[in-house]
């Protein structure tokens, strides 16, 4: 199988992931809504955006110290705990009462829980990594999803997109952020081989992400483009890893730009009325055409800025993919019939 062969089924895999973590935000709407996961009482008020957003910059800088000081494993630690609360926070909302065999079904979650803990602390491989950062991403998104409104959800990706930007091309100090965390092996990014023998593993990920590195875009370099995680996880970005003959072996991208987007995508499928933007008859998944249009418009955003990495070029995440999402929802908003102020949530339907 050539390079461009390898390289474009990479570049399927990750879309099929970033499909992934949306569809599993949408199934995740009603359940969530359900079990009473919103986490603020007035989803409408734009301060929510604030008060997440200085939440995430708290929790940069905490990491950045640590990095600092060489603890990086404290980062592990704390991520890997996330990813069991947060299995256990999703299956916790889906999976039903009662018992099978005997066996109460309650304990599904707590099993899962255990299991991808036990998974990233002593198999961490790709494809380890990527089931638990869907899970993650899906967890995450969907519960910011119910709890920002139209224009807290828009606010906030537009915030991230400027901040994530000042970030990589000014203060530059995501950069510091990927290098520390990117070789921890933990679901802060989605791993996506070129090959089927690749070994996440084994492989010396984020080790040589230095800002020559992402600079010149040269053989046996990683082109890396810094994203924002959610406000639990630790920031990674999108590079490429390259073996000895200037073969890519994975891509790799940021959590975050998986999540951020697919908050607005959620917030459009939850809070926008079905009288005024009906909804597909699908089975699982709530969905309407705002949150259809943010999905393409996402995928429209990644498939630009995977290009643009194999490119070698560098380049911020979140301005292409949030911008993506934004654009789309508007375009989906306006062909559903809404007004720009209902699309943007200023008018209260």
């Amino acid at each position: 199988m050539n390079e461009r062969t390898r390289l474009g089924a990479a570049v399927v895999g990750t879309v099929a992931l970033f499909v992934l973590v949306q569809l599993g935000a949408l199934a995740l709407v009603e359940p969530f809504q359900q079990a009473e996961y919103q986490a603020v009482e007035d989803p409408s008020d734009p301060a929510n955006s604030a008060l997440f957003f200085a939440v995430l910059l708290v929790a940069t800088g905490v990491m950045l110290a640590v990095i600092k000081y060489e603890a990086e494993w404290l980062i592990r630690a704390s991520v890997i705990g996330v990813s069991g609360m947060l299995t256990w926070y999703v299956l916790n909302a889906v999976v039903p009462g009662g018992a099978v065999a005997g066996v109460p079904l309650g304990l599904l979650p707590i099993l899962a829980a255990l299991g991808v803990i036990a998974g990233l602390i002593y198999h961490p491989e790709w494809y380890v990594i990527d089931t638990a950062g869907v899970l993650m991403g899906a967890g995450a998104a969907g519960m910011f999803g119910i709890s920002f409104g139209l224009l807290p959800a828009i606010a906030f990706l537009v915030v991230l997109a400027v901040y994530d930007a000042i970030s990589v091309y000014k203060t530059k100090h995501m950069l510091t952020l990927a290098d520390g965390v990117m070789g921890q092996k933990i679901p802060v990014l989605l791993v996506i081989p070129t090959s089927l023998s690749y070994s996440f593993r084994e492989a010396g990920a984020g080790e040589e992400m230095t800002d020559d590195a992402t600079a010149d875009g040269g053989e046996g370099t990683r082109d890396i483009s810094e994203t924002e995680v959610d406000a639990d996880a630790p920031e990674a970005g999108t590079s490429v890893d390259e073996a000895d003959d200037g073969v890519r072996d994975a891509l790799f991208i940021g959590l975050g730009d998986a999540v951020m987007p697919a908050i607005l995508i959620a917030s459009a499928a939850f809070f926008i009325p079905t009288e005024v933007a009906p909804g597909f008859d699908l089975p699982v998944v709530a969905m309407n055409i705002p949150a259809l249009g943010a999905m393409i418009g996402t995928i429209v955003g990644l498939v630009i800025l995977l290009r643009m990495v194999l490119e070698g070029r560098a380049h911020a995440g979140l301005p292409l993919l949030n911008g993506g999402a934004i654009a789309g929802y508007l375009l989906g908003a306006l062909a559903s019939g809404l007004t720009l102020m209902q699309a943007l949530g200023i008018h209260s339907f």
